[in-house]
């Protein structure tokens, strides 16, 4: 039976799904987080919510049949599953095009009040990167089969549970220079966690409908600015070198044969297009949502790790 207070998220794992598991939970609406592997996740996910208004489902596969059992008993679906690079080929367009997709179909034959999806700012403009083609293809399949949805696109979203602020971190406390791409003048929006979590609440509290939003914070900074910035949090000098593009795509082929790359060849791509307001669309500020917290002031809060001395120090690993 369905729950009209019931929210359902596919993709609650992530530092954006936990924060809004809380920021739900905690305003006593009832959550259905989608999970796939409950036993390795399971209680991670628990701990962020308020007792009794939190239900786990696991899946294994995202099968017609596994998505409209979980909407049955919603009215509500946000949908935060992406991947930053691919593992598989042709991941990008399953994840990002094909289950949007599905989802909206699905959502709009359930007869659910909203759909809520997580695409991302700038992919307009990035038409040679296989990550921004996908997004971008998924916002316009979502569209065309749930008019009413409401499509989120967020610059960089930041926090301590983030795989942005925190890989820099620990790359910077470990090597001597930092590869500065396209000179570092790439200009970047980032919002954090908690600011895009309010924001989405409200869409979902106000009953917002048929919205493009890009979501955004309160600085416009490039990249140079950003690695300064994390840089003096974890109290560290490193040489900033910029790297001519024919040598930053070689460095980029070798970082993506990481297991989790901090930089693809992709990604690369990316990089070269800014990723601020396009003013294509309403902004949060346009609804009155506004975003405060300011970069420097949220990193410091959990860069003491990567102090010296601190938990992910390279001093303290040797110690270990």
């Amino acid at each position: 039976m369905k729950n009209q207070d019931s929210i359902l998220i596919f993709g609650s794992s992530g530092q954006i799904g936990k924060s809004l598991i809380r920021k739900f939970t905690k305003n006593n609406y009832r959550v259905i987080a989608v999970t796939r592997s409950i036993h390795r996740k399971g209680y991670q996910i628990r701990t962020q919510s308020n007792y009794g208004y939190l239900e786990l489902e696991e899946i294994n596969s995202f099968t017609e049949n596994n998505i409209e059992r979980l909407m049955e008993k919603s009215s509500i679906c946000i949908n935060l599953i992406g991947i930053l690079y691919e593992k598989k080929k042709d991941h990008f367009n399953l994840i990002h095009s094909d289950l949007p997709y599905l989802l909206s179909k699905i959502a709009l034959s359930k007869r659910l009040k909203q759909f809520i999806h997580l695409s991302a700012l700038g992919v307009e403009s990035a038409k040679d990167s296989k990550y921004a083609i996908s997004k971008l293809n998924g916002e316009k399949k979502v569209r065309q089969s749930f008019i009413d949805s409401v499509i989120l696109k967020p610059s960089i979203v930041y926090s301590v549970d983030d795989n942005f602020t925190t890989n820099f971190m620990s790359l910077l406390s470990k090597i001597p220079f930092m590869p500065l791409y396209y000179q570092g003048k790439t200009k970047f929006t980032p919002i954090h966690v908690s600011d895009l979590t309010n924001i989405i609440f409200e869409i979902v509290k106000k009953g917002i409908k048929g919205e493009t939003i890009e979501c955004v914070g309160p600085e416009v900074l490039t990249f140079k600015e950003i690695i300064l910035k994390i840089l003096k949090s974890i109290n560290k000098k490193r040489i900033l070198l910029p790297l001519p593009l024919p040598l930053a795509k070689i460095n980029a082929k070798l970082l993506e044969m990481m297991p989790k790359p901090l930089l693809t060849t992709d990604q690369l791509k990316l990089l070269k297009y800014d990723n601020v307001i396009s003013k294509n669309y309403k902004t949060n500020f346009d609804f009155q949502m506004k975003a405060t917290k300011k970069f420097d002031e949220e990193i410091y809060r959990y860069s003491y790790n990567w102090t010296s001395g601190g938990q992910f120090s390279k001093k303290n690993n040797k110690k270990n």
